[in-house]
């Protein structure tokens, strides 16, 4: 899969821009707050109809407009393919594939998979389970429509049950209804995150020895989940066993929705031990590794965004990086960065296959 052209209007900084685009690598060169990561922003939302940063989408629309449009034309399996996606404040953001507009956007997730490699994956490491479990949600969700419909009733259920636990419901009946419905969604959950994890765990690994080197570091990671207790307890018997607690607190304790990823090196918890360094290089393996996973899951290539990956790294480990994302494993690429020597040596590494950008104030200048 590949983007062939993308039409932006109004989105964040950039009034208006239209670009077509390289096969292989396309590279954006401007200093911080250009509008470089706006523009893998607005590919992220092609793919996923929110915005990678996370911010409400009115937010997204340029100071002082009303709308704004991102537009891109793809090559998918050998078929054209343009998608358009509209927002406007107080209006349903609209997703038109084809012309013809989504009614439910979730339908949308996995058709057009994408990476997305940038400095807040540091979060994977630092932040609380919450987010280490929205990046395993987006992930297998790509892959796994299943997985993403039981996301959805298991978090409907989690609501309900919440509400009642707030408004002091002490009716056994009402909650047996809404934990059977929880339970069954959150075995599904549990094992396509078991599975997902061991399978990652392998690919991850090979990538972080090669950026990192002959360092003698062994990287690893362990799904955690309430659900593994006894070999695989039910919910329900843990939902019924918390309850009591449950109705102090007002929210519900035990769940899928408190699983996590424990990431270590050399047996140390990467959080608190790991070096910047250290850190960058296995969010960036893990990156890698999300990469092949959907390869291998979706039949395509997904775009890989790199969004000023080379900060706080060593030139060996940029070196090796650069020899990674450039072989025929990878398709079609996005960099950005303030340092051209960067962008020069992997363009240099593409056989001429490459288009590069100067980036200022929003606006784009073909180099």
């Amino acid at each position: 899969m590949r983007l062939c052209e993308l039409t932006l209007n109004n989105f964040k900084n950039i009034a208006e821009t239209r670009l077509e685009l390289s096969g292989k690598v396309n590279c954006f060169l401007g200093n911080n707050g250009m509008g470089k990561s706006n523009l893998l922003d607005a590919v992220y939302f092609l793919s996923f109809c929110k915005s990678f940063s996370g911010v409400n989408d009115r937010l997204l629309i340029r100071r002082g407009e009303d709308w704004a449009m991102v537009k891109g034309r793809y090559v998918r399996k050998g078929v054209d393919e343009e998608l358009t996606l509209g927002l406007a404040p107080g209006r349903r953001k609209s997703l038109k594939r084809g012309g013809k507009e989504y009614q439910r956007l979730s339908a949308h997730i996995g058709a057009f998979p994408l990476v997305m490699v940038a400095p807040q994956d540091i979060d994977l490491i630092r932040d609380s389970g919450e987010e280490r479990r929205r990046w395993m949600d987006m992930v297998i969700s790509q892959s796994d429509a299943q997985y993403l419909d039981a996301l959805i009733r298991y978090n409907k259920g989690l609501e309900q049950r919440n509400r009642l636990l707030r408004d002091g419901c002490v009716d056994p009946a009402m909650y047996g209804a809404v934990e059977m419905m929880m339970d069954m969604n959150a075995d599904y959950i549990y094992r396509a995150r078991a599975r997902w994890v061991d399978s990652l765990t392998g690919l991850f690994s090979r990538y972080y020895r090669a950026i990192a080197g002959e360092e003698g570091e062994l990287p690893s990671l362990r799904y955690v989940s309430h659900l593994q207790r006894g070999g695989g307890v039910a919910l329900t018997v843990l939902l019924d066993e918390a309850r009591r607690h449950d109705e102090i607190v007002k929210h519900t304790s035990v769940g899928v929705h408190r699983d996590d990823i424990e990431m270590e090196l050399d047996g140390m918890p990467m959080r608190r031990t790991g070096s910047q360094g250290q850190c960058k290089t296995y969010t960036i393996a893990l990156r890698l590794a999300q990469y092949d996973f959907l390869r291998e899951a979706t039949g395509m290539r997904p775009l890989l965004l790199l969004d000023d990956i080379f900060d706080k790294l060593d030139t060996s480990r940029v070196e090796r990086i650069m020899g990674l994302v450039t072989s025929d494993s990878f398709g079609q690429i996005f960099v950005t960065d303030t340092n051209r020597t960067h962008l020069d040596e992997i363009m240099a590494r593409t056989g001429g296959d490459y288009r590069l950008w100067r980036v200022e104030e929003g606006g784009f200048t073909a180099l």
